[in-house]
């Protein structure tokens, strides 16, 4: 999980609200302008989406995980 996070927020760790992609990503799910998206309003949808958050995150996670076991499934041979 925090795998994806650290690539998402990459080069914007300290200011992720300055994120073009994040923005981009928080422009479509949420439908806020990008222009309009500070500090406050991308805390805000961060706490008000918490849980779908954290449910894209993990989803992520099992996502990358299957990857890596095709991929060394698929040089043993399995």
């Amino acid at each position: 999980m925090f795998r994806t996070l650290w690539t998402l927020t990459r080069g914007y760790r300290l200011c992720p609200w300055r994120s073009p992609y994040l923005l981009w990503r928080i422009e479509t799910y949420a439908g806020l302008h990008t222009e309009r998206i500070g500090f406050r309003e991308f805390w805000s949808f961060a706490w008000r989406e918490r849980r779908d958050l954290l449910r894209y995150l993990r989803w992520t996670h099992r996502m990358r995980t299957r990857q890596l076991l095709g991929s060394k499934n698929a040089l043993h041979g399995d």
